[in-house]
């Protein structure tokens, strides 16, 4: 049997909760790309209708009857792909790579281009968006940002100019060796460190993406709250994991 030849396009998968302002620009942006064949929004218990709109737009879309989280979205969105391939084979070819991408990028997303040449090339498994700075600043003064690149660092040998960047273009391989992905706002730093520890090829590309910065409200503060535990938790995972493979020789 000859082997699989590498797909020539990508499956997008946009995990969105109460974005039905946004959503359709960023679907209808997506789908522009002459690359991309598949769209697949997941609704992750919007309470407006963000089903709506992205469906309106194009996109397949899977709800959540309730919020799940982004690493929850991000695994319900590839096994819809793993679902929709299935029911719709194309013969000697590998499964699409997915590209996530951030609900509320709206037109920008078609910014999200130069994620895909890399993986589609077999040059990397998996890619990284590299945002410029935002027109609107946010409120947050970084304390994520660098306990995720100094977790990335300790944990394997490289330091990520923007740890967080939740737009990424990645081989299902690459994918499904990261599973289960670690929960919540933990989910891209830990997905760096499994992929770069497994050895597979990870690389950062700029790209002129925009989206809503978080701001200085109450609000905003227990969100970036959030993304401190949960990043938190997931290096503290693989430190631990570390620890017992140390101590039982594995």
């Amino acid at each position: 049997m000859p082997p699989l030849r590498p797909s020539p396009t990508v499956a997008v998968v946009i995990p969105a909760k109460d974005e039905q302002e946004r959503i359709a620009a960023t679907v209808r942006a997506v789908r522009s790309l002459p690359v991309v064949d598949l769209v697949v929004v997941v609704d992750d218990g919007s309470r407006d209708a963000t089903s709506k709109a992205a469906r309106d737009a194009g996109a397949l879309v899977v709800a959540h009857p309730r919020n799940r989280g982004k690493a929850a979205a991000m695994t319900t969105g590839a096994r819809a792909v793993a679902q929709f391939e299935a029911a719709r084979p194309r013969e000697g070819l590998r499964p699409r790579p997915l590209l996530f991408v951030d609900a509320d990028l709206a037109d920008s997303a078609v910014e999200t281009a130069p994620l895909t040449a890399p993986v589609l090339a077999g040059e990397a498994d998996m890619t990284i968006a590299v945002l410029p700075r935002q027109a609107t600043a946010g409120g947050g003064r970084g304390l994520v940002v660098g306990l995720a690149r100094r977790g990335t660092l300790a944990a394997a040998g490289w330091s990520p100019q923007q740890p967080l960047s939740g737009m990424r273009c990645l081989t299902r391989a690459a994918f499904e060796a990261a599973l289960p992905l670690a929960p919540g706002w933990g989910v891209e730093t830990a997905l760096t460190i499994d992929l770069l520890r497994a050895g597979l090829r990870v690389r950062e590309v700029p790209c002129d993406l925009h989206h809503r910065v978080t701001g200085t409200d109450w609000r905003a503060q227990l969100h970036r709250a959030a993304q401190y535990r949960d990043v938190a938790r997931a290096l503290g995972r693989r430190r631990l994991a570390d620890a017992v493979r140390c101590a039982t020789g594995g």
